[in-house]
């Protein structure tokens, strides 16, 4: 069955919308593994707006399923992750004041970059991931790399998915085929919610992890923590 990665970045951003330690990040953490997820995702900025670099040293000593940092390889960003050594990395190709991740990598023109970085992620023993839109020419180029994992970069399904979600859907499923055959291992993440998450789970075959926070923590106001893992824990079900 298909992981779910939940990202704890908006329970941070809540923490330091009003300083000190409520809500607390690494409770946080044990809580959302406790519930059922699969694995626990953080994505820390240059300016640690939400997730700094300290919560990343102290959650990674209490994950007990996969621990996933994202984020652009600058070199505080690679020492970190080399120093915390966590289950995987995810690398996007973020500007420092980007909101939230909003492109995946064009892994041809960034090829000798990102192969370099990802070679000594994988002499630690970390698996990688390279964030990538779901178009053939990205997906090869991030075999050439030697990445470990692509992450479907899955905003364009979330948008056409009431329009036609069969055509939002169908480059996403090509891109997967492709990606086996490549022998890559197929993440996905962005905009996915409980409205189009069950769909996009049935319809993609080889999918190994989503990774999802801010509609999961936006859900979770209502329904409570525990109520919104089970819930999209089931839409991984197929």
């Amino acid at each position: 069955m298909t992981k779910l990665s939940v990202n704890i970045n908006k329970i941070a951003t809540i923490r330091n919308a009003r300083g000190g330690n409520m809500p607390n990040v690494v409770e946080a953490a044990i809580n959302c593994e406790r519930f059922g997820a699969d694995g626990i995702t953080v994505h820390p900025r240059p300016d640690e707006r939400h997730i700094t670099y300290n919560d990343v040293r102290q959650i990674a000593q209490i994950v007990t399923t996969e621990f996933n940092i994202e984020g652009y390889p600058s070199e505080s960003f690679i020492e970190l992750v080399l120093s915390v050594k966590p289950h995987q990395v995810t690398l996007v190709p973020d500007a420092p004041d980007a909101i939230t991740s909003n492109a995946g990598w064009d892994t041809l023109t960034h090829q000798s970059f990102l192969k370099s970085i990802i070679s000594d992620f994988k002499g630690a023993g970390i698996r990688t991931s390279l964030f990538v839109e779901a178009k053939p020419k990205y997906i090869e180029g991030a075999k050439a790399i030697q990445t470990d994992r692509i992450e479907l970069y899955t905003e364009s399904y979330a948008q056409h998915f009431d329009i036609d979600k069969e055509q939002a859907v169908k480059p996403f499923v090509e891109s997967a085929i492709l990606a086996k055959e490549l022998g890559l291992g197929i993440n996905a993440g962005h905009d996915l919610n409980l409205e189009n998450l069950k769909y996009f789970s049935n319809s993609v075959p080889f999918l190994d992890e989503v990774s999802i926070g801010h509609a999961l923590i936006s859900d979770a106001l209502y329904l409570g923590l525990e109520k919104t893992i089970e819930s999209y824990k089931n839409c991984l079900i197929n």
